[in-house]
Order: C-alpha cells, then sequence, then structure tokens
C-alpha cells in the first residue's frame, strides 16, 4: 500500500529522536520529546486550492522542519507518517 497525498499535503516520516544528549547524557522515555524533523516520503500535485494557486516547494527526500502540532499522524503497515499541508512545513534541511 502507498500514501498519496491530494492538493497541497505532504506525507512526511519522522527522524528518529535522540536517545542521549551531546554531553552522554541517557533521555528516559517519557521525558523525551518528539523532533519536528522529518523527511519527505510523497507529495501533492500543488495546483489550485482554495481558489489559490499552490506550487510544491519540497520533493521528496527532502529533510524538513514542521509546526509542532501540524498533521495527522497515521499508521500503515507498521510505519508511521505525518501529512502536513505545505504550509506547516517551516525549512528545508539542506
Amino acid at each position: 500500500m502507498k500514501l498519496v497525498p491530494l492538493g497541497d499535503r505532504v506525507v512526511l516520516k519522522q527522524l528518529v529522536a535522540e536517545e542521549t544528549t551531546k554531553s552522554g547524557i541517557v533521555l528516559p522515555g517519557q521525558n523525551k520529546e518528539k523532533p519536528q524533523q522529518a523527511e519527505v516520503i510523497a507529495v501533492g500535485p500543488g495546483g489550485v486550492v482554495d481558489g489559490k494557486e499552490i506550487k510544491m516547494e519540497v520533493k521528496v527526500g527532502d529533510q524538513v522542519i514542521y509546526s509542532k502540532y501540524a498533521g495527522t499522524e497515521v499508521k500503515l503497515e507498521d510505519e508511521e507518517y505525518i501529512v502536513v499541508k505545505q504550509n506547516d512545513i517551516l525549512a528545508v534541511i539542506e
């Protein structure tokens, strides 16, 4: 099965959170915050959304930072994904 986003939506796969800090302190599970970094898995076609022309700025394989409370979490074949609108993506990591 494959997720195919519609309109200006983007499918993201969250990057794995660091288990230790830079100084070597191991973080317990409940104190870890999910990172806002993800990899782009699929990109919608863009086009006209709500009467406005939308050009897709991200592409598959980009690593991005997205808004903290954005998107909808989806679980498909034991993999977790987040579907967000393109304007919920704040930056592309280069």
